[in-house]
């Protein structure tokens, strides 16, 4: 039994379902580790892995459209609803460059298990043979153990290599580089080597994708500590071996990569001691756990549950364990998918090539989600994550303005494969190239961290202005009454009841439109006046017949309820544009608009978002039922990585890195100048702890609740006066720099 919450999963039966494995990263290598116990199998992923199609660049540039503005503008204005169907350059819906694995290693125990059955499905790991396969959250580690055999997999922040050490290997070892994966492309070009070293064995696997001189190399140095080395096929057979330590590492290129000198790199970090894996485990430790022990979630679960196996929590949809352990997965994953980029739909993880929707970077809903609890749950590793991609695509954000609006500043794409930041993935149906919004929603987790750190980012700065300049030439048109008009409009992904999906005046985009200006005036104070005076000419939202928050402003647009995406709610949430305390009148709009969606096609992200937006808007019970429909819906797979639709039906990330965001907006929200102390608190969990939250006003939070009330311990950073709010009412709180606040709540 365990007292405190569990920092890792574990499960009595192998993986035999990729989605099932276990996952360790550094934020660009990935591990997935599945597979029988005498044929493990690690499917190494990286970051930069996505497949060319071999068409040329030509065909993934922005459509050059913007001498064809103003007449489509003029034919919106003028009530033609479906005049955006024609604003295309007549070219078919090109999906951005899929992201796919690189190869699996594979070590093989031949005559271990003569039957080939390994631990079965409905065995326990009982008797001598017992099974167990665990990841440690703190660490990173991967660990399987059967029968004194113990193999170990992580993934080094420190060094950037994939480490895996077996202990106890067994009379024969087998260890091959394979890249037959599930929709490997039969014109793949691989080629293997493997020589003999001192250590044991330089292993290589090199692959070209078919029509060019792109391709990848993965060099894995074995180090074999007893027993005897020979070359096998794809690989080489160790006898005898006390321990066998492996060090791999991918690289994406043109051209051949020079093994022999990848080899001499992983030699190099095998450090002078007796010890090689206990040296780079120790390197790697710091940077991974000091991240990952920042903030903690306890819901006073049940000892007894909290050390189930992960299988069984989820047989348990309503068990605070089960909730303790996936606010807790949902860091690590996160944590571990951020580095050179931010999560992908997949995180970093896939053991298919026929990864769903190209495994993209998807700005307009997903990412978001993903990202959306990077600064209140204290990992800026993330942040940087999405601001390295931000600017790394800059150039081509300024080519999506300029082709497509004809204007100055950035515009982003609702898709990347994180090479390309051109907007070219669209269609009559999802016409994204005409969306506007995508830069505001990804800049907003950079303010969020500028605003918890107290310090303001140059690099966010310039962006900011480039939204902003962006703005200043699109916002140009006006209706018949001289009243400023967002045209084209589009609402990801919804089109209104009675027009076609490129319209007028879509909420997402006033509320992002009038966000962009006002923070960008924040930041450069000497355009203030320019800027602040534009946003003040952007329309109001409106309130519909229903009562509801319209999602397009111009009445003659019909709302669409049954939608999985909420975007004429980024007032709420993301943004702080509408809320109960500030705006109450819209928030209740807000709050029947939420009340009237329906979940369409039952998306984990569509489910989390409602319940982020419902969070904000107090209600409680709603982010309680939104929570239900993902964790009874099936949603998770063993390894505690999400699934996008029920029944676990496409290995997806939205649900597993979103749920933490929900848990902490459930129980405090911050900006930079206020406070709100259970807004929204589960009501099947009455007591609990959330420790290490971090606030947009520079104060980390630790609080804790209970059916007789909650004490908030606050640690600001700097000397601040903010607005207090909780079941009382609000009053001003004044905080000074480095002096421990100690707050009381009375029981609700």
């Amino acid at each position: 039994m365990s007292t405190t919450p569990v920092h890792g999963t574990w499960e009595p039966r192998p993986a035999t379902r990729w989605e099932d494995g276990f996952l360790s990263g550094n934020g660009h290598h990935g591990a997935l580790v599945f597979g029988d116990p005498d044929d493990e199998r690690v499917v190494v992923t990286h970051h930069t892995l996505v497949r060319p199609d071999g068409d040329g660049d030509e065909h993934r540039l922005p459509p050059r459209l913007a001498e064809e503005l103003p007449a489509l503008q003029d034919r919106l204005l003028s009530g033609d609803l479906t005049a955006a169907e024609d604003f295309t350059d007549g070219r078919p819906l090109r999906w951005v460059r899929p992201f796919h694995p690189a190869f699996q290693v594979r070590l093989r125990h031949p005559g271990d298990d003569p039957g080939g059955r390994g631990a079965g499905r409905g065995d326990r790991g009982e008797g001598p043979d017992r099974y167990r396969r665990t990841v440690d959250f703190t660490t990173g580690v991967t660990e399987t153990a059967r029968a004194g055999r113990t193999g170990r997999v992580f993934v080094s922040r420190a060094d950037d290599v994939v480490v895996q050490h077996v202990t106890e290997p067994g009379p024969v070892l087998g260890i091959t580089l394979d890249h037959r994966l599930p929709g490997t492309p039969t014109a793949l070009g691989v080629g293997h080597g493997a020589v003999l070293t001192p250590e044991g064995a330089l292993l290589s696997l090199r692959a070209r994708y078919p029509d060019g001189d792109l391709g990848y190399t993965g060099v894995t140095l074995a180090v074999v500590t007893g027993g005897t080395t020979t070359p096998a096929p794809w690989g080489v057979r160790v006898e005898g071996a006390r321990s066998v330590l492996l060090l791999t590492r991918v690289r994406r290129h043109t051209g051949e990569a020079d093994v022999v000198a990848e080899g001499r790199a992983l030699r190099a970090l095998l450090g002078e001691g007796p010890d090689p894996y206990d040296h780079l485990l120790a390197r790697h430790l710091p940077p991974h756990r000091t991240a990952y022990d920042r903030v903690t979630l306890d819901l006073a679960a049940d000892p007894a549950e909290r050390v189930l196996p992960g299988s069984e929590l989820l047989g348990r949809p309503h068990s605070a364990a089960l909730l303790e352990r996936l606010f807790a997965a949902g860091r690590y994953h996160l944590l571990s998918s951020g580095g050179l980029f931010p999560p992908r739909l997949t995180g970093l993880w896939t053991g298919t090539w026929d990864t769903a929707w190209s495994g993209a970077f998807t700005n307009d809903a997903n990412l978001n989600l993903q990202t959306a609890s990077a600064a209140a749950a204290a990992l800026p590793e993330v942040t940087e994550a999405l601001a390295a991609l931000v600017h790394r695509q800059l150039p081509d954000w300024r080519d999506n303005a300029r082709a497509v609006f004809g204007t100055r500043g950035v515009v982003a794409p609702a898709h990347s494969d994180g090479e390309s930041g051109h907007s070219y993935h669209f269609s009559r149906e999802y016409p994204l190239h005409l969306w506007t919004a995508g830069a505001d929603w990804l800049l907003k987790p950079l303010v969020d961290h500028d605003e918890t750190h107290g310090e303001r980012d140059p690099r966010t700065a310039a962006a900011l202005a480039e939204v902003a300049l962006f703005y200043e030439d699109f916002l140009t048109r006006t209706d018949d009454e001289g009243r400023l008009v967002v045209v084209p409009s589009y609402s990801p992904e919804n089109r209104p009841a009675n027009a076609s999906w490129g319209a007028l005046d879509a909420a997402m985009d006033l509320s992002a439109a009038r966000h962009a200006l006002l923070t960008a005036a924040a930041y450069h104070p000497e355009h203030a006046h320019r800027w602040r005076a534009l946003a003040d000419r952007i329309p109001p939202h409106r309130v519909n017949a229903d009562g509801a928050l319209a999602e397009w402003a111009r009445p003659e647009l019909a709302d669409s309820y049954d939608h999985r995406h909420l975007s004429h709610l980024y007032g709420v949430w993301p943004l702080d544009e509408i809320t109960p305390y500030d705006t109450p009148d819209l928030a209740a709009a807000a709050h029947r608009a939420l009340e009237l969606r329906g979940p369409e096609n039952d998306s984990a992200h569509g489910h989390l978002h409602h319940a982020l937006i419902a969070a904000r808007l107090r209600d409680a019970d709603r982010v309680a039922s939104a929570l239900d429909r993902v964790l009874g819906g099936d949603f998770f797979h063993d390894s505690l990585m999400s699934a996008h639709y029920p029944h676990r039906h496409v290995y997806n990330a939205d649900a597993a890195h979103t749920l933490p965001a929900v848990l902490i907006e459930a129980l405090v929200q911050s900006t930079p100048g206020r406070l709100v102390l259970l807004p929204a608190p589960p009501p099947a969990h009455p007591r609990g702890s959330l420790l290490g939250v971090r606030t947009r006003f520079g104060a980390v939070l630790d609080l804790t609740w209970a059916p007789d009330g909650a004490t908030a311990v606050l640690r600001p950073t700097r000397t601040v006066r903010v607005e207090l709010w909780t079941s009382d009412g609000a009053e001003p709180l004044d905080l000074v720099a480095h002096e421990d606040r100690v707050l009381t709540l009375k029981a609700r």
